[in-house]
């Protein structure tokens, strides 16, 4: 049971991390008046982009992978022929 909170609170931790890097998070401070306001903004719309431009590389990636796969059994099925 330990060892599956490590894990998720690792796996948060990484989706947080990268949130951040790819601009989808933004924490800004402010402090008036001996007291500190921190708002941590989320970019719905730079989410939604980056999501769209990974299911396009991943269906790009599929489509070289099935062309792959189709070019060796191609040659394999030559190479049967032949015998």
């Amino acid at each position: 049971m330990n060892r599956l909170l490590v894990v998720l609170v690792l796996l948060v931790a990484a989706v947080v991390g990268l949130g951040f890097y790819q601009g989808w998070f933004h924490l800004s401070t402010d402090s008036t008046d001996h007291k500190s306001n921190v708002t941590l903004s989320v970019d719905q719309d730079k989410i939604q982009e980056d999501e769209k431009t990974a299911k396009e590389k991943l269906q790009t990636l599929g489509r070289k992978g099935k062309e792959a796969i189709s070019d060796r059994s191609d040659t394999v099925k030559e190479q049967e022929s032949r015998r």
